[in-house]
């Protein structure tokens, strides 16, 4: 899912290197030629894209079909079926365990990701690095570092929490990692060229990384929860549920930097890092969960936990 979700950084960045681009042309179109590209895209993506398995010749889901053939003679096999028809509603996904912290956890991680995605060129292009300043255009170049770190962060939050089993443990640990980063980028950031670069780059790790762990393994985790019973339809409503909740964030990190900025930088990534550590205490619970689970499996079972007929053998 990490390696997947790249390609969420990869269009950032190849849009802020198309838009960096185009400036000399002028500015409408740093608008104009991502647009027609998203539209050519999007009318090969209606030409080409399946709708489903089923038209390109997969009658069937091998996993679906071994897992429904083993579940023939459960007495209650009607009733799960029928609920495996019935999407989930709204206020049910909310309750699914674990979908309210990270939709909320989210909001914070998105607000931090996107106020720099929109505002990081106009601050690198505004502030003095090595004591000196950077075009508009080599800005925008300079500010796609912040993405190739967020691939990087994609891939390797995925990694660790396969490797542990612990989503949330993983996504805390990088939420509140961001905060010292965020705060030696703004005090280190200008010394040089370098610093600005090797910053921005742990930086766009530790705060994309969650972000990308969320909006893929998470919610996909979530959505076939066992509470579910089953109902394979609740993975669309989690996943909106989430990634819809994390937009409203995406939408007020930039509105609030624009008030914020024109009164100090400073405040500004105050907000950043108070953001990332709502992000990670809002998932305290079930890391806490995942710790005390982890330290119970490892546990020696007691004597009177053994199976029957493990006791019975002389």
């Amino acid at each position: 899912m990490g390696i997947w979700n790249a390609h969420t950084s990869v269009g950032n960045i190849s849009g802020s290197l198309i838009a960096a681009v185009m400036l000399k042309f002028g500015w409408s179109w740093s608008f104009a030629v991502p647009g027609i590209m998203i539209a050519l895209v999007g009318f090969m993506v209606f030409l080409f894209l399946p709708v489903s398995p089923d038209l390109i010749g997969i009658e069937e889901d091998l996993h679906l079909k071994d897992s429904e053939k083993n579940d023939v003679d459960t007495p209650l096999l009607e009733g799960r079926l029928e609920a495996k028809e019935k999407a989930v509603g709204f206020i049910e996904a909310w309750r699914i365990p674990g979908v309210a912290p990270f939709a909320l956890c989210l909001f914070f991680c998105k607000l931090v990701a996107y106020t720099f995605l929109y505002w990081l060129p106009f601050y690198i292009s505004h502030t003095a690095i090595g004591g000196q300043y950077l075009s508009d255009s080599s800005a925008g170049v300079l500010s796609t570092l912040f993405d190739v770190g967020g691939v990087v962060g994609g891939i390797l939050t995925g990694h660790i929490s396969d490797h542990l089993d612990a989503r949330a443990l993983t996504a805390a640990s990088f939420t509140f990692s961001a905060i010292p980063a965020l705060f030696f980028y703004r005090i280190y950031g200008s010394v040089s060229l370098t610093w600005n670069i090797a910053l921005m780059f742990v930086t766009g790790m530790l705060v994309n990384g969650p972000y990308a762990l969320i909006t893929t393994a998470v919610s996909a985790d979530l959505g076939t929860h066992s509470s579910l019973n089953g109902n394979s339809r609740a993975l669309a409503t989690v996943t909106a549920i989430i990634d819809g909740t994390g937009s409203i964030g995406a939408a007020v990190g930039p509105l609030l930097t624009g008030y914020i900025s024109a009164k100090s930088w400073s405040a500004v990534f105050t907000m950043l890092m108070a953001s990332a550590l709502v992000a990670g205490l809002l998932l305290s619970r079930l890391v806490v969960a995942e710790v005390v689970a982890k330290m119970e499996s490892r546990r020696p079972a007691p004597a009177g936990d053994l199976p029957v007929s493990s006791m019975d053998e002389p």
